[in-house]
């Protein structure tokens, strides 16, 4: 091989020369030299090459084997293989045993999230049990006011033919169609679930999350959204705090201004409470409202919310009665009060939210 030098390096061709001769004699005088370069480079070659190859067998072995369990929370006990089943155009879903509207706007609800997930058009809700890719029986009702204790298991067969989601009661059925939404995943061919066995039963008795709407008031289509994240992971109360020194956030018909005087016009009316009651109940969440009495209750001790506030028609002057002094504030917000006005102001403005 003829080497020649750059045309900009033309002025140092001298150099360029002697250095061009101590190659050639290194690879012509030297053949130890060059035997041991072949050597290194048949080294390189290998310390290459078998990682390559140790790559390429742990990721055949891996397309086998089955993956961690992308769920939250995990449950209690499932056992995974490595088959899939298929999420394409076709996938149904048909109800069996127990039927209630609940069931219903949860399966709707669940195919619209999988659609989302997918991309596909999913709203088929097939009437024949055969020929549903997702049979979901559920034995019996739950209870009309959930309590805590309810069983609140499901059991989860998915083979490559179908899929099979079982529960005592629609609880359960809500939590089984939040497992199988987190189960799908992208798959070479589109998206699939994969092939497992979950028998599932909740850890603690208590799931909840607490919003403070007293303090900062939250718009409901705010708290319906952690509503829909709560029945995503399987959460069941919805600790609601409606009260407390910096506002009464509910209407209340007997004693109208709570709202008006003690929220500065950011409260919830009573339609709007048993609306998100209800949207809480169809997700299996149960709804505690928090009413702070005797303490934390400055928002609800402001005189002209009390039936005895009047105003004095000699000189238009507000007539505070003696029970709102400072003096007594601390008297009856304590927990050692005889005195009954709290408790009994408590029974009918509670009584006012839960009948009207």
């Amino acid at each position: 091989m003829l080497i020649r030098p750059r045309p900009d390096c033309a002025r140092n061709s001298d150099d360029f020369l002697m250095v061009r001769n101590i190659f050639a004699t290194m690879l012509l005088d030297r053949p130890a030299w060059r035997i041991q370069v072949d050597e290194l480079m048949r080294t390189l070659v290998l310390l290459v090459s078998v990682p390559l190859i140790l790559v390429f067998f742990s990721g055949a072995q891996q397309a086998i084997q089955p993956g961690p369990l992308n769920l939250m929370p995990m449950p209690s006990n499932y056992q995974l293989t490595s088959d899939q089943m298929a999420i394409d155009q076709s996938f149904s879903v048909s109800l069996t045993g127990h039927q209630e509207a609940r069931l219903d706007s949860a399966v709707q609800r669940f195919l619209r999230n999988l659609s989302r997930r997918t991309g596909m058009s999913l709203t088929a809700q097939s009437a024949d049990p055969a020929q549903a890719k997702l049979l979901i029986h559920t034995d019996q009702a739950s209870k009309e006011v959930q309590e805590p204790g309810e069983d609140e298991s499901y059991s989860l067969e998915v083979t490559p033919s179908g899929a099979k989601l079982s529960a005592p009661n629609p609880l359960g059925t809500l939590h089984g169609l939040q497992t199988f939404l987190q189960l799908v995943e992208a798959a070479p061919a589109g998206f699939a679930v994969p092939a497992i066995s979950i028998h599932d039963t909740p850890r603690f008795v208590w799931r909840g999350l607490m919003i403070d709407v007293s303090r900062h008031f939250i718009p409901l289509d705010v708290i319906k959204r952690n509503l829909d994240g709560m029945e995503a992971v399987k959460m069941n109360v919805f600790h609601w705090h409606l009260s407390d020194d910096q506002g009464f956030r509910v209407e209340s018909k007997k004693f109208p201004k709570l709202q008006e005087m003690g929220s500065d016009g950011l409260y919830y009316t009573q339609a709007q409470v048993r609306d998100l009651i209800a949207y809480a109940h169809d997700r299996g969440i149960r709804v505690v409202p928090e009413f702070d009495m005797p303490g934390h209750s400055s928002g609800i001790l402001n005189w002209r919310a009390h039936p005895a506030s009047t105003k004095s028609s000699a000189t238009g002057a507000s007539s505070i009665p003696p029970w709102i002094q400072p003096a007594i504030v601390s008297t009856i917000s304590s927990a050692s009060s005889s005195r009954r006005w709290p408790l009994c102001f408590q029974i009918h403005t509670f009584t006012s939210v839960a009948t009207r």
